[in-house]
């Protein structure tokens, strides 16, 4: 096939993932700076990627997990503790970073923004009241809606129920999960043309004016997000795992981070995550698992970006926070980011819910929302990038400590 191409294209096919989508995103720049109109045409490109990959995530993870369990024989460990254990730490340390850096570069807003529609949860109780009912979604709608709470109770239950099934029947499974894998790797080689999409419209629909206003803010949030992911991250890895991190971190940040900005969705990012933990050589029947829990349950990301704008606004006004009150604010960040996928709107929805805490008005917290979203731009991008390659790296670092144990 590669014989029919231009001889100037040859060369492309024989580069890696990472180069070619390195090489995708300078393409974009350089076309929505050169004609932004013509940018603007090749948005197709990225809508129709980021649709391929939403449109078969859930398929692939509830036949991925409910195939895992029921081959899964007897006595075969898995590491799934470990992997909760890190995602948890990991979010908490997160929201120390944000509120500590938060203190030493103070952020101040300029509010009296636009109306934002939404209806932010009034309590944490809400948050994961939401959370849990969603586990009991009718299957059918939860694949339909992308609910991986829902996916991944009915995945584990037919599994568990299958193990008794006959041979043929777990062949026939495993068979499914092989051919939607198959599809899967056929639309993650399409990322470098869907990332040159989205980068082109990006930077021609948004440009980086709306962002200059509040540079400061934006630059405490993707600095905690860099923090968390080269300094607090491997930390933790190498805390727990007794080796030197930066390579699995670099590779995670190769392998997901890139894709993850773009896409800006964890959810549309977990076969790219799946895909990277297969090439990693990871445990199947962990990472089956622990991969869309992690998209909808681990959101280091999201802490930071609570944590740094409720300060920021509270700040503005003039409200002293004392110790206690930062400390709780770091639970707070990081139990609601926990609950992200529950809220829509994501993390700047949960912003109302962090700043009550300090006594604001919803008013005024709408308005801090607000300027959440003229810089989403980046800090969703950044924050789904961190958030989504942390889910590879902690199950990558729970798989390596288990067998230096065995």
């Amino acid at each position: 096939m590669s014989s029919r191409l231009p001889a100037f294209l040859r060369p492309l096919l024989q580069l890696g993932l990472i180069p070619q989508i390195t090489i995708g995103i300078v393409a974009g720049i350089l076309l929505a700076i050169i004609a932004p109109e013509a940018a603007r045409s090749v948005s197709l490109l990225g809508q129709l990627f980021i649709s391929a990959l939403t449109a078969v995530a859930p398929i692939l993870v509830f036949v991925l997990v409910a195939s895992a369990i029921a081959a899964h024989q007897k006595g075969q460990p898995t590491h799934i503790r470990g992997v909760l254990f890190l995602y948890v730490v990991g979010t908490l340390l997160a929201a120390v970073v944000a509120v500590v850096a938060s203190f030493v570069f103070p952020s101040e807003l300029t509010l009296d923004m636009p109306e934002v529609t939404g209806n932010p949860p009034g309590s944490i109780v809400e948050i994961l009241q939401n959370l849990v009912l969603s586990v009991v979604t009718n299957p059918v709608t939860a694949l339909m809606d992308a609910n991986f709470i829902a996916i991944l109770a009915w995945a584990i239950g037919l599994g568990l129920m299958l193990r008794q099934s006959g041979e043929a029947t777990r062949t026939v499974l495993n068979d499914l999960s092989e051919a939607i894998s198959g599809i899967v790797k056929v639309v993650i080689r399409l990322a470098p043309l869907g990332i040159f999409g989205l980068v082109a419209n990006t930077l021609a629909e948004s440009g980086v004016a709306a962002l200059l206003e509040y540079g400061h803010l934006l630059a405490v949030i993707v600095g905690c997000m860099l923090f968390v992911a080269l300094v607090t991250n491997p930390l933790i890895v190498f805390a727990y795992t007794r080796r030197n991190p930066y390579p699995l971190v670099f590779a995670c940040l190769r392998g997901s981070a890139i894709t993850a900005f773009f896409t800006r969705s964890s959810a549309a990012n977990i076969p790219v995550n799946l895909n990277l933990c297969d090439r990693l050589k990871l445990d199947p029947d962990t990472y089956s698992i622990s991969i869309p829990l992690g998209a909808t349950i681990n959101m280091a990301g999201a802490a930071i970006t609570i944590s740094v704008i409720t300060l920021a606004t509270a700040h503005t006004l003039g409200i002293p926070v004392d110790l206690p009150t930062a400390l709780l604010l770091c639970v707070v960040s990081a139990v609601a980011a926990c609950g992200v996928s529950g809220v829509a709107g994501g993390s700047l929805l949960l912003i109302p819910l962090a700043t009550s805490l300090f006594g604001i008005s919803a008013d005024i917290a709408m308005q801090a929302v607000a300027i959440g979203f003229v810089i989403s731009v980046v800090q969703d991008s950044t924050e789904t990038a961190l958030n989504s390659s942390t889910d590879v790296l902690f199950t990558a670092a729970a798989c390596r400590a288990a067998e230096d144990r065995v």
